[in-house]
């Protein structure tokens, strides 16, 4: 079983590929499982199929099914910021991390912490902050 924090990386490289190439968010997922698939394949020559990892496609899915209402959570949370302006791959680090704070029940401080962490690597210093600031301020609202 991948750990939590592997399983959010894909869940944001998920979500990003779905917002991108509007498709369906199984499509995204699955296109996601076919890329492990390619990767393994060409070190083993036989690999297996990578194993479900299950609290990804729970984060990709339940994200992008409430992509609309975390949507006008964080816009209300974004002075100046349109949704549709914000990188693609900020927007879905914090749909995924609102999705998991608010319905996975996972503690904010640990949610807020790996959203961080997950922005350093695929986004940037800028863009951390960006998000730092927003799921701060949903966690407040939120009262956790």
């Amino acid at each position: 079983m991948p750990s939590r924090h592997r399983s959010r990386v894909r869940a944001a490289q998920a979500l990003y590929e779905w917002d991108v190439r509007k498709a369906p968010i199984e499509a995204a997922v699955e296109s996601y499982y076919r890329s492990l698939y390619s990767a393994e394949a060409e070190v083993e020559d036989e690999a297996p199929p990578p194993e479900k990892d299950e609290f990804m496609e729970q984060l990709a899915i339940g994200a992008a099914s409430q992509a609309e209402e975390i949507d006008r959570l964080i816009a209300s949370h974004s002075e100046n910021w349109r949704i549709e302006r914000m990188s693609a791959v900020d927007r879905n680090i914090l749909r995924m991390a609102i999705y998991e704070m608010r319905e996975i029940g996972t503690p904010a401080p640990v949610v807020i912490d790996e959203a961080l962490e997950i922005a350093h690597r695929l986004s940037g210093e800028e863009a951390a902050k960006f998000i730092n600031g927003i799921l701060d301020a949903v966690r407040k609202e939120m009262g956790c």
